[in-house]
């Protein structure tokens, strides 16, 4: 199967979250990946979550970016706030249990066979996740198959293009 690729922009407002995650499940469900939809599923929240609190200027939002094959779905949220820029680079904390926030990326090194960061250019960041498909033999449905509802591969963004400097 050949490399399929989504991307969607997401203002900077709370329930953009959500609607990553549907996004993402959407996108997984018209890959015929339902088996990686759960991990990738609360990782999208968590690192979209982490987009809008910690990695966007004001005014600006992310953008959520899928890519899939026969072995792997990478999951990239890309804010717009520089690492270089930045004091505090994103990092797996171990918070005690009655800490009520910094579970996020501890979560994704759980659920993700890798995760990492990297600069944006021209400005940004992006974190991503990597998560191994199912053993199981799933494939992807090939792109004639899917119906306008569904998410589309493709190599731009599917609606809400990111406008000039968004993020």
């Amino acid at each position: 199967m050949p490399e399929l690729m989504v991307h969607k922009y997401f203002d900077g407002r709370l329930r953009s979250v959500s609607r990553a995650r549907e996004f993402t499940v959407t996108t997984l469900r018209a890959w015929r990946l339902e088996g990686l939809m759960d991990d990738v599923r609360l990782c999208v929240s968590e690192l979209a979550t982490n987009a809008l609190v910690h990695g966007t200027e004001p005014g600006r939002g992310f953008l959520i970016k899928l890519t899939g094959d026969n072995d792997a779905v990478r999951l990239e949220v890309h804010d717009s706030r520089n690492l270089r820029s930045d004091s505090q680079r994103p990092f797996v904390r171990h918070p005690e249990p009655a800490d009520t926030s910094g579970r996020g990326l501890l979560l994704v090194e759980m659920l993700a066979d890798a995760w990492g960061i990297e600069s944006r250019q021209p400005f940004g960041k992006i974190v991503w996740a990597r998560f191994r498909s199912p053993s199981s033999g799933v494939r992807a449905a090939h792109p004639r198959h899917l119906n306008s509802a569904s998410a589309l591969p493709c190599t731009v963004a599917l609606t809400d293009e990111e406008p000039d400097g968004a993020l």
